[in-house]
Parts: structure tokens; C-alpha cells; sequence
């Protein structure tokens, strides 16, 4: 097995300041990361499209690194943009969800291509997301019928309380066909069942000829402690969810203060 070092990256709070760039002394350690030949893969809970903005900044088509994406629904290989792995949801949930975020006055959107498809006009929250990933949003009048092609994942909105009690709801509803879990306060994740980041993760090791003992895993929310919890060593952000930090083996400085610099020169960087 390889000896060379994994380091998986969440994007938001994690990889990028609170601007949602990556510092020029992120990007550098990075590259040193790389250049010394050692394996990085983007972890998050954007659609693809989403991440393709750092992916390109940090040059992962030629280093040949892996977009994790829909929370590890999906995996791509960067030089070759080949799908190495991915799991869809079941169309059949669709319209029980429409009825849910109907009933309750949520945002419910997925995706198609390079564009945000929304149920419903966009809340505030619907709107960040597609900010967030630089995609656009269409709504649809019948979301319900409109959905009939492959889908990685379904994302709920609605105010942080709600949120958590919503997510439990819908945990127990679907707990035989999919994973519900929040990203964010205000994010509820729909994803096909057993996704999550740490699962994609251990397939992707396979893959690529590794093993869990040489990942080091850095992320802030919810979606992942699972791979903080997985990891050869898992890093909480200062800035991370308190659960996060609950569940890392080392809490370093937050996304601000270029963090993730401080992982890569204690866990990866060898002096040269």
C-alpha cells in the first residue's frame, strides 16, 4: 500500500475564508502538498458544477486529485473527469418531498446540469446556495414531473430551528431509502442511502491504492464528522460546529486564519 499522505478537504469554512476563496498561503501549502507527491481530494456538499471553481485554482486536473461531491454521491477523477463512483436517489421520494416542503414552507431544490432546479420561488437560503456554487436557478412550475432523470441529491431549506426538527422528520420518514443529515443550520441534505463523505471516502482509497491510516481529513459542519470520525487523523476547523470539534483528534485555527496551513506543516510536510 502507498505511504503517500491523503489530505481530503471540505470547501466551505474549511478549504475557503469566509470571502470563499483560498488564501494565497492556503494555495501554497497545497501545492507543496502535491508537488511532494502526495494525494488531495475536495470533499463538499456542492453539486459538481459547485466545486469546478477550486479545482481549477489548485490545478487537479494535472496532480490527477478527486471532487468528492453531493457529499460523496458522486466522485470524479480530475485529469479525466471520469465518474469513479457515484449513488443516485430514488425518483420515488419526489413527490412525498414535495409535499413536505410544501406543507411546510420550505425551499426544496436539486440540480441539472450547470443549473439550480427549484419547486418553488426561491427563499433566502435557496438563493445563497446557488451564490454559493455560481449556478443559476430555475424554478418549475410542475418540479414533480420535471425531476425524471438521475439525481444525486435532494436539498431542503428552511430557518435553523426548523431545520433540526424538520431533519429528524424526514430522517425517520426515509430512514430505509435515504440519508438525511443538515449541512449547514439552515441545509437539509437528501442523499441516497449510506452516503455520506466517510463511505465515498473508503471507496475512493481503494481506487486509488491507499489506506485510512494515511488520510487526514479537515472539515467545519455537520456533513463531516463522518470523515473527521474515518480519518488517519481528523481535523475540526476553529470555526467548525461544536459536534465537529467533538469528534476530531485535532482542532486547528479556523478558516480565517489559515488553518488548514497548520495541518499540512504538523501532518503532511516533510522538510526538504
Amino acid at each position: 500500500m502507498s505511504k503517500e499522505k491523503v489530505l481530503v478537504l471540505d470547501i466551505d469554512g474549511t478549504l475557503t475564508n469566509s470571502k470563499k476563496e483560498i488564501t494565497p498561503a492556503t494555495k501554497a501549502g497545497i501545492q507543496e502538498v502535491i508537488r511532494q507527491g502526495n494525494q488531495v481530494i475536495l470533499a463538499s456538499g456542492r453539486p459538481t458544477p459547485g466545486m469546478r471553481r477550486y479545482e481549477k485554482e489548485l490545478e487537479l486536473e494535472k496532480s490527477g486529485g478527486y471532487l468528492l461531491s453531493f457529499n460523496g454521491a458522486k466522485v470524479i477523477e480530475c485529469r479525466t473527469g471520469e465518474i469513479v463512483f457515484q449513488r443516485l436517489l430514488p425518483l420515488s421520494m419526489i413527490p412525498g418531498l414535495y409535499r413536505f416542503a410544501k406543507d411546510h414552507h420550505c425551499g426544496l431544490i436539486t440540480y441539472l446540469g450547470d443549473e439550480v432546479i427549484s419547486a418553488f420561488e426561491p427563499d433566502e437560503y435557496v438563493q445563497l446556495e446557488a451564490r454559493i456554487n455560481n449556478l443559476p436557478i430555475r424554478t418549475v412550475e410542475k418540479f414533480k414531473e420535471f425531476v425524471d432523470f438521475d439525481i444525486n441529491k435532494c436539498l431542503m431549506t428552511a430557518p435553523a430551528e426548523e431545520a433540526a426538527e424538520y431533519e429528524k422528520i424526514l430522517a425517520e420518514r426515509y430512514k430505509d431509502v435515504a440519508s438525511v443529515y443538515r449541512s449547514e443550520p439552515f441545509f437539509i441534505e437528501i442523499m441516497p442511502k449510506n452516503v455520506d463523505k466517510a463511505t465515498s471516502l473508503d471507496r475512493m482509497l481503494e481506487v486509488i491504492g491507499n489506506e485510512q491510516a494515511n488520510t487526514i481529513c479537515c472539515g467545519d459542519g455537520f456533513n463531516d464528522i463522518s470523515m473527521i470520525r474515518y480519518g488517519g487523523v481528523g481535523v475540526a476547523m476553529g470555526n467548525a460546529q461544536q459536534a465537529v470539534k467533538d469528534a476530531a483528534d485535532y482542532i486547528t485555527g479556523t478558516n480565517d486564519q489559515d488553518g488548514l496551513v497548520e495541518v499540512m506543516e504538523k501532518f503532511i510536510l516533510k522538510e526538504v
